[in-house]
């Protein structure tokens, strides 16, 4: 059967370069969807709790990281630790700048708070305040949170961008015995939103170390 003469071959470096363009526009149309995919959220944002009744009215003399020590007053009483982190959102990308806080009361249990009776100890700085660097990290000093009646041991924490309020939250001692009588800790029904919040307090030279990783929607 003769050939038909309309119909001749595509050269080879002809058919590699149609291939190229076939493969490169393919490519075009799948980047939207995986840049969709990259772009969605990929980690579990912190769980919020309550804020408590003991956010400070006045704020001490000192709000810097370091809780044990306000003004020329070193604190001695607790287990002194470190408690550091990072700021982020859902997609990993580091808050630059959120405004980190936490607040605690003393050894003996008393907050810095006209409704605790201004029991306080004036050498414990007891509300810390620091800014998240370029990579969202953050850094407090001040000691192993400790139980007061009706509580387990917990620190408060509270993350602002601006004028929002990201997240309030607590945080909470891992393995101790006060946190499955913790009203407030027993309402995690989540088994991974306690985890979340519950961290282990490691001893490192200088005390002990927790390290809580924020995520939230920003």
């Amino acid at each position: 059967m003769a050939r038909n003469p309309r119909s001749k071959p595509i050269p080879r470096p002809a058919r590699r370069q149609t291939l190229h363009r076939l493969a490169l526009a393919a490519a075009m149309l799948m980047a939207p969807a995986l840049q969709v995919r990259a772009k969605s959220p990929a980690r579990r944002l912190t769980p919020a709790q309550t804020e408590g009744p003991f956010y400070p009215v006045s704020l001490p003399a000192d709000t810097d990281f370091d809780l044990l020590r306000q003004g020329g007053a070193a604190y001695a009483k607790g287990r002194p630790c470190w408690l550091e982190g990072t700021v982020s959102d859902a997609t990993g990308q580091p808050l630059a700048g959120a405004v980190v806080e936490i607040w605690q009361c003393d050894a003996d249990g008393h907050y810095r708070h006209p409704g605790d009776g201004d029991r306080a100890d004036p050498a414990f700085q007891a509300f810390g305040r620091v800014v998240a660097d370029a990579a969202g990290r953050y850094r407090f000093r001040t000691m192993r949170p400790v139980a007061y009646s009706g509580r387990t041991p917990h620190i408060h924490l509270k993350v602002k961008l601006g004028r929002r309020t990201l997240l309030t939250t607590q945080l909470y001692v891992e393995g101790d015995p006060g946190n499955a009588r913790d009203f407030l800790w027993r309402a995690l029904q989540d088994p991974a939103d306690r985890a979340a919040l519950t961290l282990p307090f490691r001893p490192v030279a200088d005390g002990l170390l927790a390290e809580f990783h924020i995520v939230l929607a920003a």
